[in-house]
């Protein structure tokens, strides 16, 4: 009987990894492989045309904070790389925040409404999302432009007798930013506003809580997991955006992702493109365990 059953597990655990395998093949080759290989480029040298010499260096690595004196080979920490790096970390940072501020209270709005309205709302909400990134950028840029929208109510309103320089700013891409990203926070919000039991808030307010101590000590730590989510979801791929930059900051203003394009493409330093990519996940990493560990938190407390 031993044996019989010990058959049938196997089987059974077969049957299993034959199951799993085509999602695991889709892993391997879409995800694991690429990232191996852009490990793996990071410790090469540069091809004297592009791609790499397979010859292990540590130099790309090095050169992600620092750079190399071309006749003592000293080593200072690079202002260039660290500019770049401060401002993604800053730019995403900032645009989280006030994705947040906007958001809350209008997740909070839409949550409040009865059902028909906040269908409605909700599809205000995700309309952008129909359009191209690339088309709602330059719609950000016809507005802020010093012949745009803002500058000419402004102009004819008298408020200011010449145009104010918003284009190709650190603030145009943060503003950019904001409103492309800004559904990603209202939703996840939203989602946990919308099962926020209402006895909790009257039950405050019976025991003569302020209208600010009721939002700051019930709706906002009830809320948590949709800000944190939200946060998350706008953090990772603002650090990392391409586009908004290259549109909103006139290619003077380099985020990470446009610094790594540059290496792949014009620079033809791809270990140099591979270590920033790194770079690049790192931060991201760290913004996941963060959320992992508030998960846990909360796990435990519940528990």
């Amino acid at each position: 009987m031993a044996g019989i059953e010990s058959a049938r597990l196997k089987g059974e655990s077969r049957t299993r990894w034959l199951l799993i395998s085509p999602a695991l093949l889709v892993v391997i080759i879409g995800a694991i492989a690429p990232l191996l290989i852009i490990v793996i480029y990071s410790f090469l040298t540069p091809g004297p045309t592009g791609g790499v010499d397979f010859t292990l260096s540590f130099d790309a690595w090095t050169r992600v904070l620092f750079d190399r004196d071309v006749f003592d080979e000293t080593l200072t920490l690079s202002a260039t790389n660290l500019e770049i790096l401060l401002r993604s970390l800053t730019l995403s940072l900032v645009t989280t925040l006030l994705c947040l501020l906007v958001g809350f209270p209008t997740a909070y709005f839409i949550a409040t409404r009865n059902p028909i309205n906040r269908e409605v709302w909700l599809l205000l909400v995700t309309v952008p999302f129909w359009t191209n990134l690339l088309i709602r950028t330059f719609a950000i840029q016809d507005l802020i432009r010093n012949e745009g929208i803002i500058n000419t109510l402004l102009l004819k309103a008298g408020l200011i007798s010449a145009p104010i320089q918003m284009l190709f700013t650190n603030f145009a891409i943060c503003l950019g930013l904001v409103y492309v990203y800004l559904p990603l926070m209202i939703l996840p919000i939203y989602a946990s506003l919308e099962r926020l039991d209402r006895n909790l808030l009257e039950a405050a307010s019976d025991l003569y809580a302020r209208p600010f101590r009721v939002l700051w000590e019930v709706i906002v730590p009830l809320s948590k997991p949709g800000i944190i989510a939200g946060a998350i979801l706008v953090f990772i791929p603002s650090i990392g955006t391409y586009v908004t930059p290259i549109l909103l900051g006139g290619g003077r203003n380099l985020m990470i992702g446009n610094y790594i394009e540059l290496q792949f493409g014009q620079g033809r330093d791809w270990p140099f493109g591979s270590a920033l990519s790194l770079t690049l996940m790192g931060f991201v990493m760290v913004a996941l365990l963060i959320y992992i560990r508030h998960g846990d938190t909360r796990g435990h407390e519940h528990g």
